[in-house]
């Protein structure tokens, strides 16, 4: 659903700037509509699953229209990873945060004010602050864009008070732009994003939350049988990198022994650690140092690893919303990926207790919905792809879609109890594993000696697409998918000598093409 054309920015040579900056030659669906809207001036309400782009949609028309949009985010991590992207690429950004020093603070309103940042990243804490409208008023400011729109709402699964001071922003600003942006959001809270934030007459879209490149796989199991799936699972993606949901700090720990015992080297993370232990480990697994990670819902928002091949969640998530969105941290890159929910009776009634525990009758009454939700995907037979979209108020046109267990979709490592299995899917072309991890070990000293995340150098899918295309100069290079003109004058000379040295027999493991 959207609207509207440009008012004037029709000839607005968006996909050179796409090419330019981002290293791609098309848009996906829905993007090149969203920016188009957000230059014509319009308030924008936006629901696209993980892995379909939104952040471009905020961040291109600010490159385009030259002055400064602020985005609102949840988490610091999130906003740094974003501005370390975006600088990799080009593009003028920065963050305000409690985090900074003083002095990094000062610096990053001194940029915004001087119009030197296409992107200023603040919380919603910082936003709310008295402090921070007059001051933006300084700021030549083109629009707002609020990510994670989802947590304004009390209907959410994720609802944060702090959100709900972002409706100010129409009495601040009233003549900008407001963008929201969720990916995950049923009707009801569609209705109330566009009510907490006033957006006035909105472009509205909505993306499929059909993502078929996924493979939905749901057992009740008991201890033992859990242990036995999750190793499993885990051999059957050992070309991949996994995340594994447990649902508590000790559940974390246990299952990293119980890998370890089984040689399977996985790294924990939840919100007890020592936090430089849990960066660490963080970095480790976006380096691709280790291939698993376990960890509580503490782990995952604003994570771009396009290259999850699986997500095994060990105990029912406490809404179908939330499920949605930490399975959709797979298959990113649009390759066939699975999302086990192996869940344990027990874990479910130890949620059914908490709920009861809750003292707001309001409160309690929404997460019992929740859970019925959740419950009703876990155990119902028909297809879950089917289901998943019906509860966000998608109607499919189709009523099995041969990717999930209901829908005979049965992996080899899932099919102990199962008399039919579905042959694993193949890509159309494989990259050359050989040449795949010589340039992941390039990317990973490149990221430790720039200190930065390794997909701030390069996706999982620009290497693959080096892998197949192979150039041998900068004009070639600039034909590679993701690969802009700022990461080519930055790292091009440097990947094309790596390429070189794969392909001479003094070189790396691989050989000639």
């Amino acid at each position: 659903m959207g609207g509207g054309g440009t008012d004037g920015l029709t000839g607005t040579d968006l996909h050179g700037t796409l090419r330019r900056f981002w290293g791609y030659d098309a848009f996906r669906p829905l993007q090149e509509r969203i920016v188009r809207s957000l230059l014509a001036g319009r308030d924008v309400a936006v629901v696209m699953p993980t892995g379909g782009g939104k952040s471009l949609c905020y961040q291109l028309p600010a490159v385009v229209l030259g002055g400064t949009a602020v985005v609102v985010s949840p988490l610091i991590a999130l906003m740094q990873d974003q501005a370390a992207q975006l600088a990799a690429m080009g593009i003028p950004a920065a963050v305000l945060s409690s985090a900074q020093s003083w002095s990094e603070q000062t610096e990053s309103m001194r940029a915004a004010r001087a119009g030197a940042c296409r992107l200023l990243y603040l919380s919603p804490e910082r936003l709310a602050r008295p402090d921070t409208a007059p001051w933006l008023r300084n700021v030549p400011l083109v629009y707002f864009a609020i990510d994670e729109a989802h947590c304004i709402s009390e209907w959410g699964h994720e609802f944060r008070p702090e959100y709900r001071l972002l409706g100010a922003l129409r009495d601040h600003f009233p003549h900008l732009p407001i963008a929201a942006f969720t990916a995950s959001a049923t009707r009801r809270v569609r209705q109330d994003i566009l009510a907490q934030l006033r957006l006035q007459d909105p472009h509205k879209y909505i993306a499929s939350f059909h993502r078929p490149n996924l493979r939905y796989l749901v057992r009740e199991c008991d201890s033992d049988d859990q242990e036995r799936l999750l190793i499993a699972a885990l051999r059957a993606h050992h070309g991949g990198h996994a995340i594994v949901y447990a649902p508590t700090i000790a559940r974390v720990g246990e299952t990293v022994a119980l890998l370890a015992r089984a040689g399977i080297e996985a790294v924990p993370y939840h919100g007890q650690m020592e936090p430089g232990v849990r960066q660490r480990n963080q970095e480790r697994w976006m380096a691709d140092e280790v291939r698993v990670l376990v960890g509580t819902i503490a782990f995952g928002l604003g994570i771009n690893k396009p290259s999850v091949r699986a997500v095994i969640h060990l105990s029912l998530p406490k809404s179908l919303e939330q499920y949605y969105q930490e399975a959709g941290r797979a298959g990113r890159d649009g390759l066939p990926s699975d999302c086990a929910l192996l869940w344990r009776r027990r874990d479910a009634g130890l949620l059914a207790h908490f709920i009861n525990g809750l003292e707001n009758p309001a409160a309690r009454s929404g997460a019992w919905e929740r859970y019925r939700a959740i419950r009703e995907f876990a155990e119902g037979d028909g297809c879950r792809h089917r289901r998943v979209c019906l509860h966000f108020g998608e109607e499919p046109r189709w009523e099995t879609c041969g990717s999930c267990d209901a829908c005979g979709a049965v992996p080899e490592w899932l099919a102990a109890r199962e008399t039919t299995v579905v042959p694993e899917p193949a890509p159309e072309r494989e990259a050359d594993p050989g040449l795949l991890e010589h340039l992941r070990s390039w990317r990973r000293e490149v990221a430790r000696a720039s200190g930065v995340p390794a997909y701030v150098v390069f996706h999982d899918t620009t290497l693959r697409d080096l892998c197949l295309r192979r150039p041998a100069d900068r004009e070639a290079l600039l034909e590679v998918t993701g690969i802009g003109e700022r990461k080519a004058a930055l790292y091009g000379e440097a990947i094309l000598e790596a390429l070189k040295a794969f392909a001479e027999p003094a070189g790396g493991t691989g050989g000639a093409p």
